[in-house]
């Protein structure tokens, strides 16, 4: 693979392409490393863009590269990629290289997400500045990006393409390892960013369109908007600020992984944020707030919204990506320095950019992109368990204090402490983190199959969550700031600032506590959900209705789990070594063998633990008193004794059989009550069962046909007479009353019910290996008493009349 020093780059990436396909994985990285390490960077910048699509996999999904994202611990390829994506390692020292000389890639506009490319093509920058000076014009549909961007932007879209024969993801994986190691390289809990490993004969790489040191965080992610017909001033590339130097590659990073990942929404989410209200919210809620000293940032995303046309639907793996990204920026947000947390956030702030950047990092990168998401997540995904994902990451962000690095943020025995008071602000400024997506998953929840232990242990976990001593107050308290009238705001900072007293100055860079929280919690529900929003309180009465439903679906839970353990019991001590010829049942259209019922039952005990907890979570957390409880929970418990479950699920006749309404839905989804559900067609040409003979089957069928055509005449009038012979006929020739009942307990229609039952003999019952092996059983019996064939054949069909007769006649 080496090549003369002489050599043209389009040689190199020859030689490169023929050797990939032949060569074993391991001597193409090293050879690959040698490369880098000996050729300069005007041989290697040909090669980078195939290189990436080689690693990574083409955007749309064809070629898979390295598939990193099922690259597992266990494989011999796993070590050596890791080794060469490192963030020290050879492809990073390549993108560094390519860097110092100021290269650009171009990468597809149609490849970002959704709101993005839909935006750029309507010629308006979106709100990101990630994407401000890249975008050629008259409008290309490429970006312009720098190595190091165009790096970034194809491993974030590795995750997002679309993979033919996917597996789910999982923690040790090289993907997630890799962005694991990514964050903690340039988003460092502990000391600043790692210097570039390479430098040329210039000094050190340099960064890409620099913020001006005099520029604050304040502002960022605030109103950009900006239309692509207007002058685009291209800022150099030298960096004349040291100290913006040391994050532009964390800064980038972060956009790139927030923009790639969060930034999408479906359809539905679009034409809701695109109301006019929504727009202009915020305009006017500061209008009214003018009179203010010193006004904070608009939160991100503010802008302009843009046209978008396509569906989005995240995967699993997708989803727990975003979970590791979340719980690394509040690690990273909460490793700022104390005397940073308590300063001011003015322009003339001595602190590091690297310190700037965690103090606004998740407000100002994540929140409103992070909030879209879950909540499209929450209306969109499937209602199973692999919602948990989604869970998890919803939890991760609404408890920034887990990841504090403190080593009694939990006491030893697992029971919650109190949520320390610093985290109110946080709570106010993420409100609708709490309590709208409180009641997204509640609306799940009542929704769901609570009997399925996973399901049980989500509303679990969430009422766990909410239940952390503090939290409902600061819940509240927020709640109560969002309901404060501006103009009392307004009257009582006036008040304040005129008061000689505060030593008040117009120029003063503070503002009052109270007011600054009123603004954050206002400014916040008003650009998520604009100003026209109609907000229901989570300790209202709306929702406590909502609460004390989910109350009663769990107490149904309990109880049908409760049946489900006392019936897999029951089949548990019926079983025996007989049961793979079903002697232990005789009815075909059972709905669950004794194998599925001991499956279902295996997670009752957990199922009544997460739901006896959730039960006395939610009474806290609401205040419920135990009155309450026993009252909702003995309703329910009445309403099983009556033997409701063995009654129809709630339904309405109609002319093609029974409807099932909400409520029969609901009694369904939660075990409560059931059809049962059986064969309707011709007993005889239901399929073969597991414990017949198909030869016999079929055998008998044949046999039964040509009696019921021979002398079907016969049977019917047999069966019309009105004496013993009758009865006898209609016992062993027509459906049993027991499967009449059987169809009025079934959602069948009016002509199945109504259909005449003509008189036929059926003799699939000796095709059953249970029968077979009570006949050779008993003719063993009778050959020990010295019975020959034709003897045990009458006695064993006389008796098998006389026990019919007998029960007919019972």
């Amino acid at each position: 693979m080496a090549a003369p020093a002489l050599q043209q780059p389009s040689y190199l990436l020859a030689n490169l392409k023929a050797d990939w396909t032949i060569k074993p994985f391991h001597q193409k990285c090293h050879e690959l490393s040698k490369i880098i390490d000996e050729y300069p960077a005007k041989e290697l910048h040909a090669m980078f863009p195939w290189l990436v699509e080689s690693v990574f996999g083409s955007l749309d999904g064809i070629l898979g590269g390295w598939n990193l994202r099922y690259l597992q611990a266990r494989m011999a390829e796993y070590n050596i990629a890791m080794d060469f994506l490192d963030p020290s390692g050879p492809m990073m020292k390549l993108v560094y290289k390519l860097q110092a000389e100021e290269y650009k890639y171009e990468f597809p506009v149609s490849y970002l997400p959704g709101p993005i490319k839909s935006s750029i093509q309507a010629g308006v920058l979106p709100d990101c500045p990630l994407f401000h000076n890249k975008i050629q014009f008259p409008m290309s549909g490429l970006l312009l990006l720098n190595p190091f961007e165009y790096y970034m932007f194809n491993f974030a879209s590795s995750l997002i393409a679309p993979k033919v024969g996917a597996l789910l993801l999982c923690s040790d994986s090289a993907y997630f390892v890799l962005v694991n190691t990514y964050l903690k390289y340039f988003l460092p809990t502990e000391g600043n960013v790692p210097p570039s490993p390479f430098s040329d004969t210039r000094g050190t790489v340099a960064s890409p369109a620099p913020r001006s040191p005099s520029v604050p965080y304040v502002g960022y992610g605030g109103h950009s908007t900006s239309l692509l017909k207007r002058h685009i001033t291209h800022q150099p590339s030298v960096n004349a600020d040291p100290a913006a130097q040391e994050i532009w590659r964390s800064e980038t990073l972060l956009q790139v992984f927030v923009e790639m990942w969060l930034h999408h929404y479906s359809l539905e989410m679009y034409q809701k944020l695109q109301s006019p209200q929504v727009k202009l919210a915020l305009l006017q809620y500061r209008l009214s707030m003018s009179s203010m000293l010193c006004q904070p940032p608009a939160p991100p995303g503010s802008g302009t919204l843009h046209t978008y046309q396509e569906p989005f639907m995240p995967s699993e793996e997708h989803v727990l990506v975003v979970r590791l990204l979340v719980k690394h920026l509040h690690a990273f947000s909460s490793s700022q320095k104390q005397e940073a947390i308590f300063s001011s956030p003015s322009p003339h702030s001595h602190s590091s950019p690297l310190e700037e950047l965690k103090r606004v990092v998740v407000q100002r990168f994540v929140q409103q992109k992070l909030y879209v998401f879950l909540q499209h997540c929450f209306g969109h995904w499937p209602l199973d368990a692999s919602f948990r994902a989604v869970l998890e990451t919803w939890l991760s962000y609404i408890q920034p204090w887990r990841y504090t690095g403190e080593k009694n943020n939990t006491q030893a025995d697992g029971q919650n402490r109190t949520v320390p008071d610093k985290w109110a602000s946080f709570v106010q400024e993420n409100l609708l983190m709490y309590t709208k997506l409180f009641q997204g998953f509640l609306n799940r929840a009542m929704r769901t199959d609570l009997v399925n232990a996973k399901n049980a242990l989500m509303v679990f976990r969430v009422a766990k969550v909410f239940v952390q001593p503090n939290l409902s107050e600061m819940i509240q308290k927020a709640e109560q700031l969002f309901l404060e009238p501006e103009h009392a705001i307004l009257q009582r900072q006036n008040r304040v600032f005129l008061t000689p007293s505060h030593g008040g100055s117009f120029l003063s860079s503070r503002q009052p506590i109270g007011t600054d929280s009123v603004f954050k919690v206002k400014s916040h529900v008003y650009s998520l959900e604009g100003q026209d929003c109609q907000y229901n309180l989570m300790f209202g009465p709306d929702l406590r209705k909502n609460v004390l439903k989910l109350i009663q679906i769990i107490g149904q839970a309990r109880q049908t789990a409760k049946r489900i353990s006392d019936h897999s019991t029951e089949m548990a001590a019926n079983n025996s070594f007989l049961s793979w010829f079903s002697i232990g049942s005789s009815d075909q259209n059972h709905t669950f063998n004794g194998g599925e019922m001991d499956d279902m039952g295996e997670g009752v005990k957990k199922t009544h633990e997460f739901l006896d907890k959730a039960l006395d979570y939610l009474c806290q957390i609401f205040r419920l008193n135990a009155g309450q409880l026993s009252q909702l929970i003995v309703n329910v418990a009445a309403v099983d004794d009556e033997g409701a479950s063995k009654q129809l699920p709630d339904c309405i006749p109609s002319e093609n059989g029974l409807l099932l309404t909400d409520l029969g839905r609901l009694q369904i989804i939660n075990g409560l009550r059931r059809f049962e559900i059986e064969y309707q067609g011709d007993p005889e040409l239901q399929p073969i069962r597991s414990y017949e003979s198909a030869f016999l089957v079929r055998l008998m069928f044949q046999i039964s046909s040509f009696i019921n055509a021979r002398f079907g005449d016969h049977m019917e009038t047999l069966c019309a007479r009105q004496d013993l012979l009758g009865s006898i006929g209609r016992h062993y020739l027509r459906s049993s009353s027991k499967a009449a009942e059987h169809r009025r307990k079934s959602p069948v229609t009016r002509q199945m019910r109504e259909r005449p039952q003509r008189a036929r003999l059926s003799l699939r019952v000796l095709a059953s290996y249970r029968t077979l092996l009570i006949l050779l059983l008993l003719y063993m019996l009778l050959a020990l008493l010295s019975f020959g064939v034709l003897s045990s054949t009458g006695l064993i069909l006389l008796v098998s009349f006389l026990y019919e007769l007998l029960l007919n006649f019972l």
